[in-house]
């Protein structure tokens, strides 16, 4: 059995250490796996991808963190 589960799959540094930021203020445990290649700006396909993973027993909570994150910026946005 898989203990770590995927949260966030993105092309984006940024986003994915704003998430990985505030899971972890949480207290989330979160990995990152990533295939960038810094020193290189080109980053295609596979070599761009990064994923953030979580412990299967805080996927619910993380899921829930994000997601009023997404909410959270859609409210600001239609201001």
């Amino acid at each position: 059995m898989n203990e770590w589960q995927e949260i966030l799959f993105t092309y984006d540094d940024v986003e994915a250490e704003i998430v990985k930021d505030l899971l972890e203020s949480e207290n989330i445990q979160v990995v990152v796996n990533s295939m960038k290649v810094s020193p290189y700006p080109v980053n295609i396909g596979k070599m761009g991808e990064i994923k953030l993973l979580v412990k299967k027993d805080d996927l619910e909570n993380a899921e829930k963190i994000i997601e009023a994150m997404k909410d959270s910026r859609e409210q600001d946005n239609d201001s």
